[in-house]
């Protein structure tokens, strides 16, 4: 099946269309309408896929990565055999960003890491920014997995529009009424009215052992289980709310993503200051499950899809401009809405 599309683009002659033809997969689902059961056809939602591949990421304050000067670290299972050394000037040692983002194929887990908390009682703080440069949608939980520990406190936040203005999405903190004033919160607790509120939760930060719980997940299956059901068998459902509750697509939407590290895990007990080459952050990798949330270009000005064959016209007029780049939101999922007529015959 080809679907066109004619491009309006505005310039300072006028308005001129732009046609183009592009192939959509094809998806159906079975309806009942007063002429029996009939298959109605519509264009597939966005492939979801791991964005990690695609992500450009960003650690800072300079000099945070391990490695310049070479160091020794210990481990919290461990704490008095040193052994261990981050030299960035040797591979084998190195523990640079992008290893936040490979694939180990070889089976070895590579690693990104801090420097150790040296200089305590000053904070061990890290900011690790991911960058796409397109609007994406969360289909899945984000799970960042770190080596030697959970932090104890950390915030997630997210940006709309490519990392100019931040909100946070998630707090993080083996204490939170401590950490950030927050009473804890758990995910499954929230109510279709509340869904979208940002929580602080103390699920993925308390000590349970290096090598026992790696990850830390801003919980995406759990929120859309609330409309979806808990196997989320009834995601039609979840797309409708979607559309008819306020800011809920907007809350599973971003540019960018950011990681802020700020106290780093302690091994369940306070600081110790004899042995501060045990506290330092490590993460191996960071898993961002997402789809193209529709199309980006600085000319788009509207959409409008073409007749194809006997089914009627139809213009999406769900067009948004940020700052003079115009996305045309959700354009799958608007066909599967608005082309009811499409048959397969067409």
């Amino acid at each position: 099946i080809y679907l066109s599309a004619f491009v309006f683009v505005f310039h300072h002659h006028g308005t001129v269309p732009y046609r183009s033809v592009e192939r959509y997969d094809l998806c159906k689902s079975l309806v009942s309408t007063d002429d029996g059961a009939v298959w109605e056809h519509y264009a597939c939602q966005p492939k979801a896929q791991s964005m990690k591949d695609y992500m450009r990421v960003k650690v800072d304050p300079p000099g945070i990565t391990c490695g310049n000067p070479p160091e020794r670290f210990c481990t919290l299972e461990n704490p008095y055999l040193c052994s261990d050394e981050c030299d960035a000037s040797n591979s084998d040692l190195a523990h640079p960003p992008q290893l936040m983002q490979d694939r180990e194929r070889t089976g070895r887990i590579t690693y990104w890491q801090t420097v150790t908390w040296s200089r305590y009682p000053e904070p061990l703080l890290a900011n690790i920014s991911l960058a796409w440069n397109k609007s994406l949608e969360l289909t899945d939980d984000i799970a960042i997995t770190f080596e030697y520990g959970r932090p104890t406190i950390m915030v997630l936040d997210k940006s709309m529009d490519h990392g100019r203005t931040w909100q946070s999405y998630q707090f993080y903190a083996d204490d939170c009424l401590d950490a950030f004033n927050m009473a804890p919160k758990l995910v499954r607790d929230l109510s279709p009215a509340n869904i979208t509120r940002v929580i602080c939760t103390e699920q993925f930060s308390r000590w349970v052992g290096s090598k026992n719980d790696k990850n830390v997940k801003f919980e995406v299956r759990e929120r859309f289980a609330v409309f979806a059901g808990p196997r989320l068998l009834n995601m039609d459902s979840l797309y409708t709310r979607m559309e008819s509750m306020k800011g809920l697509r907007d809350f599973f939407t971003f540019t960018n993503l950011r990681l802020r590290l700020l106290r780093p895990a302690l091994g369940g007990t306070y600081v110790q200051r004899d042995n501060l080459l045990k506290y330092f952050y490590a993460i191996s990798n960071i898993e961002v499950p997402a789809s193209l949330l529709g199309y980006d270009t600085t000319s788009l000005a509207h959409l409008y899809l073409g007749s194809v064959s006997n089914s009627s016209l139809h213009i999406l007029s769900s067009s948004l401009r940020l700052d003079g780049e115009c996305c045309c939101t959700a354009i799958f999922r608007s066909l599967q809405r608005c082309l009811i007529g499409f048959k397969s015959g067409l």
